[in-house]
Order: C-alpha cells, then sequence, then structure tokens
C-alpha cells in the first residue's frame, strides 16, 4: 500500500464540519476553482501548441509535391503533350510552371525518382514520431513533467526546422524530418494534458477540444502561406512556422504553471501548494490552506522512467484498455494522416483541397466541443470509425462516375476520421489514472502516427489505382475500431489519480453489478 501524505484541507469558505474531500480533484476545485479566467487563459496558451504541431506533420503536402509542368512552345505535341510521361520526355521539351526551388522534387530533379525515395522524407517524419514518443513518452509523468517536457519538444521541433531550410540534398532532408518528427512526438500529447489537469472535471472534454480547434487552426493557415509563397522557395515555408514557435516557447516558460496535479502525485507537495496559491490569486480568491486532513495516495513503483509503461502492460485492465485504443488509434491514424496526401491523386486543386479538409476539421472539433458532455464516448468513437470507413471505400467507387461526389466522400470519410481522432485522445484521458495518462495518450498517438507511417507508401501506389490507398484506408479503420466494443463507457465519470484508485473504482462497480443481479 502506497504511503499517504497529508495535504490541503479547506480554502476560504464558510466553516463547515470537516471532512477530507473524497479526491485530489475535489480539493484542487475547491481551492482554485474549477475553472477560472486565468485557467482559461493558461489553458489556451498551452492548447496553441497544437497549430505548431498540425504546421510540421502537413508541411510535406506542399514542400514535398510535385508541381505541375507544361511543353514549352514550339514543341512537337507527338512527342509532349499533358498526357505524357514526364520521364520520357527530351528535358528540353518540357518546363516547369513555377521556379525549381519552390518544391524538393523541381529542384533536386527527382520527377523520375522512384516513389520509395520521394516518399522517404514524410515517411521519416512519422518513424521520427514513434520514435521520439516512445524515447519521451513517460518524461512529461516522470522526471521533468507536463511543461518542461512541452518547452523541450516544441523548441527541438523548431531548430530541426530551421536546419532543414539549409538541406542540401533530400538525404539530409529526410534526417532532418525524422529529428523534427522525434520532437514532435509529445508535443500534442503534453499541451492535452496539461491543459485539462489545470482546469476542473468538468470543463476537462471542453478544455481539451480546444486544442483540437488550435490544430485546425495550424493545419488551415497551411494552404494559406503555401498559397503565399507559392512562387518561391520552399526553405521559406520552414521559416515561417519555426520561428513562431521558438516566440511561443518564451511564453510559456513565463508565464504557464506546472500541473499541480502532477506535482501532489509526484510528491512535490511544496511546489504544488506554491503553484495552486499563484493560480488562485491570479483568479482574484485567494485561499487559506492547511495541510493536514487530506490524503494522497503517492505510487510507490513509479521509481524509473519507464515504470508507467511497465504499470500498463502488468495490469490485466490497463493492457486491455491500452491494446483496444491503440488498435483502433491505428486505422484512424492511417486515414488520418494519408486523405490530405492522398489529394493529389484526386481531379481537385491542391490549394483547394487542402483548405476543405482543414476546414472539415471545424466542424468535427465543433461538434466534439458542444456535445462532449452528451455524446458516449465508446458509442461515438464507434460510429465515427465505421462512418469514415464506408466513405472511404465510397471514394474509390463513385470515382469513376462523379469527380464531385468523389471528393464529397473524401471529406466525409476524413471528417470522421478527424472526429474519431479527437474523440480517441479525449477518452483515453479519461480511461487512465494521472499517473499514467501521459504516457498512455503518448502510445495512442504512437498508434495514430504509426497509422500514418504506412499512408505515403500507400498514396504513393494508389496513384494508378485509388482502392490501394482509400480503399484500403476504408477497410482497416473499420476493423481496427471493432476492439473498442469492449471497453467501458467513461462519461461523467470521476478520474482517478491513481491505479489503486482506479482498481477500487472498478471492484465497485463489480460488486455493485453483482448485488443488484442477486
Amino acid at each position: 500500500m502506497a504511503d499517504s501524505t497529508p495535504l490541503l484541507s479547506h480554502c476560504d469558505k464558510p466553516a463547515e464540519p470537516k471532512r477530507p474531500p473524497r479526491s485530489l480533484d475535489e480539493t484542487i476545485e475547491g481551492c482554485i476553482g474549477d475553472f477560472g479566467w486565468w485557467q482559461f487563459l493558461q489553458a489556451i496558451l498551452v492548447s496553441l501548441a497544437w497549430v505548431f504541431d498540425a504546421q510540421q506533420t502537413f508541411i510535406s503536402v506542399f514542400t514535398d509535391a510535385e508541381p505541375s509542368w507544361h511543353c514549352t512552345q514550339g514543341g512537337d505535341e507527338s512527342v509532349c503533350n499533358s498526357l505524357s510521361n514526364i520521364c520520357e520526355l527530351p528535358k528540353n521539351s518540357w518546363s516547369w510552371d513555377w521556379p525549381s526551388q519552390t518544391s524538393i522534387i523541381s529542384e533536386w530533379g527527382l520527377e523520375c525518382a522512384p516513389s520509395f525515395i520521394t516518399g522517404l522524407p514524410a515517411s521519416a517524419f512519422f518513424m521520427g514520431c514513434l520514435a521520439g514518443g516512445l524515447a519521451l513518452a513517460t518524461l512529461a509523468d516522470s522526471t521533468l513533467g507536463r511543461k518542461n517536457m512541452l518547452l523541450f519538444s516544441c523548441l527541438m521541433m523548431s531548430f530541426s526546422s530551421i536546419f532543414t531550410v539549409f538541406s542540401p540534398n533530400i538525404w539530409i532532408y529526410s534526417v532532418l524530418r525524422f529529428i523534427n518528427g522525434f520532437g514532435r512526438a509529445t508535443v500534442g500529447t503534453c499541451a492535452l494534458v496539461l491543459s485539462t489537469e489545470l482546469v476542473g472535471k468538468r470543463w476537462r472534454g471542453q478544455v481539451g477540444v480546444v486544442g483540437f480547434f488550435c490544430f485546425t487552426l495550424g493545419f488551415l493557415s497551411l494552404p494559406v502561406m503555401a498559397y503565399v509563397n507559392r512562387g518561391s522557395s520552399w526553405r521559406t515555408l520552414y521559416l515561417w512556422i519555426s520561428v513562431p514557435t521558438i516566440l511561443y516557447c518564451i511564453l510559456v516558460h513565463f508565464l504557464v504553471h506546472e500541473s499541480p496535479r502532477w506535482l501532489f502525485v509526484r510528491g512535490r507537495k511544496e511546489e504544488a501548494v506554491l503553484t495552486l496559491k499563484s493560480m488562485a490569486q491570479a483568479n482574484q480568491s485567494p485561499i487559506t490552506m492547511s495541510f493536514s486532513n487530506v490524503l494522497i495516495e503517492q505510487e510507490s513503483w513509479n521509481v524509473d522512467i519507464y515504470s508507467s509503461i511497465k504499470i500498463l502492460l502488468n495490469k490485466r485492465w490497463a493492457a486491455k484498455r491500452l491494446a483496444a485504443v491503440m488498435v483502433g488509434g491505428f486505422g484512424i491514424g492511417m486515414v488520418y494522416y494519408g486523405m490530405p496526401l492522398g489529394l493529389g491523386n484526386l481531379s481537385v486543386n491542391l490549394y483547394l483541397g487542402v483548405t476543405l479538409n482543414a476546414l472539415s476539421e471545424l466542424p468535427a472539433s465543433l461538434i466534439t466541443f458542444f456535445l462532449i458532455g452528451k455524446m458516449k464516448r465508446k458509442d461515438s468513437l464507434l460510429g465515427f470509425t465505421i462512418l469514415s470507413g464506408v466513405c472511404s471505400v465510397l471514394c474509390v467507387v463513385v470515382g469513376k462516375v462523379s469527380p464531385s461526389l468523389q471528393i464529397a466522400m473524401e471529406l466525409i470519410s476524413f471528417f470522421s476520421a478527424c472526429s474519431a481522432f479527437n474523440m480517441s485522445l479525449i477518452y483515453t484521458l479519461e480511461l487512465f489514472p494521472t499517473c499514467v495518462r501521459n504516457s498512455a495518450i503518448s502510445m495512442v498517438r504512437q498508434a495514430l502516427v504509426f497509422g500514418g507511417v504506412f499512408s505515403p507508401l500507400l498514396v504513393a501506389a494508389g496513384r494508378t489505382n485509388n482502392f490501394i490507398s482509400f480503399g484500403v484506408f476504408g477497410l482497416v479503420i473499420g476493423i481496427c475500431g471493432l476492439p473498442l466494443v469492449g471497453l467501458p463507457e467513461t462519461r461523467g465519470g470521476t478520474i482517478c489519480d491513481t491505479m489503486d484508485e482506479e482498481e477500487h473504482k472498478q471492484n465497485e462497480k463489480a460488486a455493485a453489478a453483482i448485488a443488484t443481479l442477486a
């Protein structure tokens, strides 16, 4: 049994019979409230990290795209026309529509390179996300904490982007994209967990969705920046998204608090109390504290940075939950990251297609934001994965009939994948206790990214047959959603802080169920 540490007992409220709060949630909310203005501003500032996360994730849609080309004047139409294979044409019979430095394909002469070479940077980025997630996932739960991990990840992501500007060839470029993905791996996770742990449980769902709005904003900013710089070097686009990230880190360092919940669970009581006092004063609600009655359990097993992953795998109920949400995440990630990359295979303008995909994230975030309190997590997640799968397969079928209907099916499928992406993270956040929550969400995000690793390969192979890309996307997301059926519903439930507390809650539910049957 873990040792107990006395902490806060009451706040600045009328005297009433003394009794210890039943949970850490009640203690924190009793002192600073569940959603003050300062908490709101900090949650917004933390969530802005998703803007840079989205920009780094989808920037290759433009920087790595194959530019349009035309036959040069005076060329023989029997030799060069719009249906010609560019690799079989004499070099002097065609030319790029824009300066060669607008894309890595045209600048480094990769128009005839194998699809493995042209897709290498995007795959390297997602592989870096996987490696970074595995290497850095538990640091936010163990030694560094939420805030420091967020700063480290954002700075690593930003500086690697600046170095990318100086890439001399695709091999160095791919290595730097791998490093960029390595740093980016934990940005969204830390931002989600930190923002939701700064507010009361009633507002966690809504605050979590704010991050998804910011991700949409970052995604939507890319086609705007790319269009403004459409005649400039692709390197300029990397500068546009890297410098603001450094400025953002400076603001976070000085204005954002570490999660008091994480400080409590890690046994850093004095720092937690100072953080609560600072937040309460900013909310203009000074508190009085004593440290005698509230008992906060600390995890005795959490002794190294990988212990959170070990305990997740060793606890049968935790391993079952983690496996189910990770399998679902794999299918969701394949569609979510693959759809924008596959727009080049459809009959739609690239800027318009990316803009429409980015805009489709807005209704997904709005639905999640306004209905998160009413929507059942498991049923909603299952519904979105099935709808996305069906529409993705229909995208292949109707493409032979109507290009307009094809892009409509693509948008509905991507919208459903976005909604499933959002709901999967909220659901995971509620399935696991504080001590392993960051690690669990990180693992789910790695499953999402792992699905994205295969997307560029499927998109490249699907240039001649859309079923290899969009058809496979639909089948995978539909099948991968099925394991979610066995998970519990979490809407309206209490979020636990320790593994022991979560197990105790499960035992109580089981006992209540048995008593009802008896």
